[in-house]
């Protein structure tokens, strides 16, 4: 089965983009769900408004971004600065939110400023993915599944009050319960969770098996070299600030991890941004990552239709 064109370019040619939104909804939504990508391009955005306008009008009201675990800044009305990691380091392709118990369904992007080179935001077909893993190392998965466990306050990383936006450790506490995450407090700024999820999901909308998970994004392997060996050398391996196992806290093989990795890689696709686009993610079907630039390269980003939530046609 050929995997479908990701993203798929929807042109505009300057009318706005929050109407042309509202009049063409469900083939949108209907070309997100067969190329799990689509960027609107060529259409007026009239900024920050605008794009928090497109979000609404396929999606309704975009998301808080909580349980982070990665640096960035609202700007308003839950539209938020994309990840602010140095330029020049490399993303890797992820799917936001999958550590969760609840996710967002669809993402959002909003090119402000493009980078003078590279500065793409990667794609890979979580359908592709699940095709192309072997299938001794998916069924290993589906069988054990994956597990995270994260230390904040470690002084790497965001801290427990920035990752869950709240200085209360009892509402920490009743969060990560309701969630299936254990707690564990270690001194006086201190936290480690440890959480159990699946990394093979069933599509609400299509129906079809995809691979969704954290377990490559968040192991140590994945990390570049260098900053790999201080972490080693500064941490014991269950301090680092985040780590990956099967569920049953087993060691996932390096071998394993290489072959995640490859897969990934082989899967992934590219697009040059434009000033005003816009980008629209299924978060189930498609990953997403970023390569490291030159330039300003200022991107917005949403999150919207929770996994817990109606599904939306």
């Amino acid at each position: 089965m050929p995997t479908p064109e990701l993203p798929l370019v929807l042109e505009g040619a300057g009318e706005p983009i929050a109407e042309h939104v509202r009049e063409n909804r469900k083939e949108i939504r209907a070309r997100l769900r067969e190329h799990g990508a689509v960027l609107l391009r060529g259409f007026q955005v009239d900024g920050i408004d605008g794009f928090g306008a497109v979000v609404r009008e396929l999606s309704g009201q975009p998301l808080t971004y909580s349980e982070r675990s990665s640096p960035r800044e609202l700007i308003k009305d839950n539209v938020y600065t994309s990840t602010e990691y140095p330029a020049q380091e490399e993303i890797f392709a992820h799917n936001e939110n999958s550590y969760q118990a609840v996710w967002p369904q669809l993402l959002y992007f909003y090119c402000v400023e493009p980078p003078t080179s590279l500065g793409a935001t990667p794609l890979s077909s979580t359908r592709e993915l699940y095709r192309t893993i072997d299938p001794a190392v998916r069924e290993e998965f589906e069988r054990r599944r994956w597990s995270v466990v994260r230390n904040y306050g470690s002084g790497v990383g965001l801290s427990w009050s920035e990752a869950f936006n709240t200085e209360d450790r009892a509402e920490v506490e009743r969060r990560c319960a309701a969630q299936g995450i254990e707690v564990q407090w270690r001194g006086a700024a201190g936290l480690r969770t440890r959480a159990v999820r699946d990394a093979v999901h069933e599509h609400p909308l299509t129906g079809e098996r995809v691979w969704f998970n954290h377990a490559t994004f968040f192991h140590l392997s994945t990390l570049p070299e260098e900053l790999r060996y201080g972490l080693e050398a500064m941490y014991q391996p269950d301090e680092l600030p985040s780590n990956t196992y099967y569920g049953d806290g087993g060691e996932i093989p390096e071998d394993v991890l290489d072959h995640l990795r490859a897969c990934y890689r082989a899967a992934s696709t590219r697009f040059d941004y434009q000033r005003h686009d816009v980008l629209v993610l299924d978060n189930m079907l498609s990953t997403h990552a970023r390569e490291p630039f030159t330039g300003p390269r200022k991107i917005a980003v949403a999150m919207a239709e929770p996994s817990d939530g109606p599904v939306l046609p």
